[in-house]
């Protein structure tokens, strides 16, 4: 006959917590990718999302998961 064991619990598994981006409104940006864009002031950031304003190409939407944008000043 087999041996019954007694069922295992499941393991919860932690999920990490949400990726929050550290910029803020008001901060002075570059992309590293498009310079060319200008220097952007960051409108709002929303998890991983950055909405900028670059004087070259508008109002961008940038994953802040997938590019690290340079921080030029602190704004306001």
């Amino acid at each position: 006959m087999p041996v019954m064991t007694p069922m295992q619990e499941p393991r919860s598994i932690m999920a990490p917590p949400p990726f929050r981006s550290f910029l803020v409104p008001g901060q002075i940006v570059r992309h590293p990718e498009h310079p060319e864009w200008g220097d952007g002031a960051v409108q709002s950031a929303i998890g991983e999302r950055v909405t900028v304003m670059f004087p070259h190409a508008g109002k961008v939407m940038v994953n802040a998961m997938v590019v690290q944008l340079t921080v030029l000043s602190q704004g306001l």
